[in-house]
């Protein structure tokens, strides 16, 4: 009997999900449902020594050799966030060292002259330039110029630059230019990093290609540090299982990838509990899920459709929260790699709840973190959060969070709203702490309808599925303000998105610019270049341990009506492919994504092919089902409804649900609570699963 571990770690808590698996079971080891969960604070400082101390709780409760530890972490966004990369140098062709103070001319705010755009992560005098120039066709219109290159690498090694990126114009249809800058500041400063972006991103438009890949170097010494270090201390620990981690598309990549290409893993945390609410979907046969996914920082909801997640081929970074539109982009920098479509508001368990210089009530986006925490914690945190509301609501259990092993101050919590927000606002401590939880709520709803109303879904055809230490708790109104009727709480609710890396598979990604219309393209060099890049995914796979019989894969192309600046990825079948499957397709993809469709005969644009390669494990990854946790829980507990005042209400756990039972109703969990209103009924399903429905 072996264990898989999945590790998640948030602004507030890092979770730990170990599950057991049956490597002699005549089934190729199924996972047997055997579930051990622990929650620890994170630990800013050194985010690993939150690891390994959960670890060393997990293993003590789950002995056995450790098959897998699977990982999600913010490190590199975080190190984006912070502005605490290396010391970064771009070479580029020289005339385009402004690509990135130029950027792609977006906004994030309209009408707001005082907006101003983030500051470049490579400052202008080590942006540095070569003589070289390569033809959109990859001819070469400038041969490179050694001579250039001389000033560039005194000018690299007299700064003591860490790590640089090259990217120079129209690398991805002729790379030669850039592979001799990376072998000649190989050669003069072998200790330095090097992001090349016709490896990172071969793709035309040069702002998302210089941008990712001076993202890739800006973090990849900080990320390769933290991976280097933490696969050292857990070999102290014994294990000797690879260590792997999400990646910002949902799939999984090896600790040497993610070193090597960290720019992949910039959003690893988000994405693993969406993978799990695939996993689970497809389980329930849930046709259309939105996830909503709230932590102690912020809530993120996704979109997940017959049991796929919804991707997107760009994200920005380092911009603060994302709203969600699409249009109102620009405050970040800009990373174009496949990831999962997510939404993400300031909204969490530790979001600061305050009144601005007017008077005017805000929540978030600032969070208490870890570090000092929510007033209740009693770590010296002044400012009062969401938790401490719901604390003070009766929401949460003052024994404590964990299983009453972080104990919470209530009188603290309650003297830092009545002081701070009552008072000023002339209102009782409970209206306003309720008035705060609307708040958040309205902020979150931003989030849910920006992947689904804002993409064309009716969020009334989706079942709500509610996620993450405090998902559970607003999960109900959220579902009643936007129409929804059906409410899906999973089993671990507050560690899911480490379950969800454990249902995740490796995945690679390949991609290939081809500017060509439709009408006029060539089927055999189309059919070609994706052969090509799915021969080269499978050998990526075949690195990773995967044979050729679980390895799958999904072949997609980005096209255009001619003329429009931006592209739409559709999905491509089996076989051989012709110029009218992929224009039917994507006039299709348009008016679901739009709303409209051009007129037959309107000319598309292929703008690129790419192919996505799964590589699936030899045994199952969910189990058949996971039996609710039993624990003790008071009886009931007086909560505080805005209708009704103060009520007494029943509280149970997830087991005590075998029997279907009407709100008003607190459901307790180690990880979670589950808050059921009144007019709702809640049940538990086969798999373990919370079902709250209207009426």
């Amino acid at each position: 009997m072996s264990v898989r571990i999945g590790i998640d770690i948030g602004g507030t808590f890092t979770d730990l999900v170990a599950i057991a698996t049956d490597d002699g079971a005549a089934d190729g080891g199924a996972a047997d449902g055997g579930v051990t969960t622990h929650k620890t604070l994170s630990t800013p400082p050194d985010y690993g020594d939150g690891i390994i101390e959960g670890l060393r709780v997990l293993l003590a409760d789950r002995p056995g050799p450790v098959a897998d530890v699977l990982h999600a972490t913010t490190v590199g966004s975080n190190t984006v966030l912070q502005a605490s990369g290396a010391k970064t140098a771009l070479i580029t062709t020289r005339g385009f060292r402004d690509i990135l103070e130029i950027r792609d001319l977006r906004m994030p705010v309209l009408y707001d002259i005082g907006w101003t755009k983030p500051r470049a992560l490579v400052e202008r005098r080590l942006r540095l330039e070569v003589s070289e120039k390569i033809r959109p066709d990859g001819s070469v219109a400038i041969p490179l110029d050694a001579a250039s290159l001389e000033p560039v690498l005194a000018m690299l090694r007299a700064e003591q630059v860490v790590s640089v990126a090259i990217c120079l114009l129209h690398s991805y249809a002729n790379p030669a230019h850039e592979r001799a800058v990376a072998r000649a500041v190989h050669a003069a400063l072998p200790d330095i990093a090097i992001s090349v972006s016709s490896d990172i991103l071969p793709e035309i438009k040069e702002y998302p290609r210089t941008s990712t890949t001076v993202i890739n170097a800006y973090v990849q010494p900080t990320v390769r540090a933290y991976i280097t270090a933490l696969d050292a201390r857990l070999r102290g620990l014994g294990i000797a299982a690879p260590l792997q981690l999400m990646q910002s598309n949902g799939g999984l990549a090896s600790a040497a990838f993610a070193a090597e290409c960290p720019a992949h893993i910039i959003e690893s945390g988000p994405a693993a509990g969406v993978v799990g609410a695939a996993a689970l979907a497809r389980r329930l046969n849930e046709p259309r899920i939105i996830t909503f996914d709230m932590g102690g920082t912020t809530a993120k909801a996704g979109l997940v459709e017959n049991g796929e997640v919804l991707r997107t081929e760009a994200i920005e970074v380092g911009g603060g929260v994302m709203a969600g539109s699409r249009l109102l982009v620009g405050a970040g920098y800009m990373l174009k790699l496949p990831a999962i479509d997510l939404a993400e508001v300031g909204a969490g368990g530790g979001s600061i709840c305050r009144l601005d210089s007017a008077g005017a009530p805000k929540v978030g986006p600032a969070s208490a973190g870890a570090a000092p925490g929510p007033v209740c914690y009693g770590r010296g945190g002044t400012a009062p959060t969401i938790t401490d509301c719901n604390l003070v609501l009766g929401y949460l259990d003052p024994g404590g969070l964990t299983g009453g092993s972080m104990r919470l101050d209530l009188d603290a919590a309650r003297a830092a709203i009545g002081q701070q927000l009552g008072e000023p606002l002339g209102l009782s401590i409970e209206a306003a702490a309720h008035g705060m939880l609307r708040l958040a709520s309205a902020t979150m709803m931003r989030a849910i309808r920006a992947v689904s109303v804002e993409r064309g879904r009716d969020p009334r055809q989706f079942a709500l599925l509610a996620f993450g230490g405090n998902g559970p708790l607003f999960a109900a109104g959220l579902a009643g303000e936007l129409g929804i009727g059906r409410i899906i709480v999973p089993p671990l609710p507050g560690v899911f998105s480490a379950f969800g890396l454990l249902v995740a598979d490796a995945e690679h990604h390949g991609r290939q610019t081809v500017r060509v219309r439709l009408d006029q393209a060539d089927p055999g060099r189309i059919g070609a270049i994706l052969d090509d890049l799915t021969a080269a995914a499978a050998r990526r796979l075949r690195g990773d341990g995967f044979a050729a019989d679980r390895q799958r894969f999904r072949r997609a192309a980005a096209a255009r009506y001619a003329g429009q600046s931006s592209e739409i990825e559709v999905a491509l079948p089996d076989g051989a492919i012709s110029a009218e499957t992929i224009a039917v397709r994507f006039a299709d993809e348009h008016e679901n994504t739009y709303g409209f469709r051009a007129p037959a005969g309107e000319p598309v644009e292929l703008v690129g092919l790419s192919v996505s390669a799964r590589g699936l494990s030899e045994q199952p990854r969910l189990p058949g089902r996971i039996a609710p946790f039993g624990q003790s829980v008071p009886p009931s507990r007086r909560i505080w409804l805005p209708d009704d005042g103060w009520v007494d209400t029943p509280v149970t756990d997830r087991a005590g649900l075998v029997t279907p039972t009407v709100g008003p109703l607190i459901v307790q969990e180690y990880d979670a609570t589950c808050l059921v209103p009144k007019g709702m009924t809640a049940s538990v399903d086969d798999f373990g699963n919370i079902r709250l429905r209207a009426g």
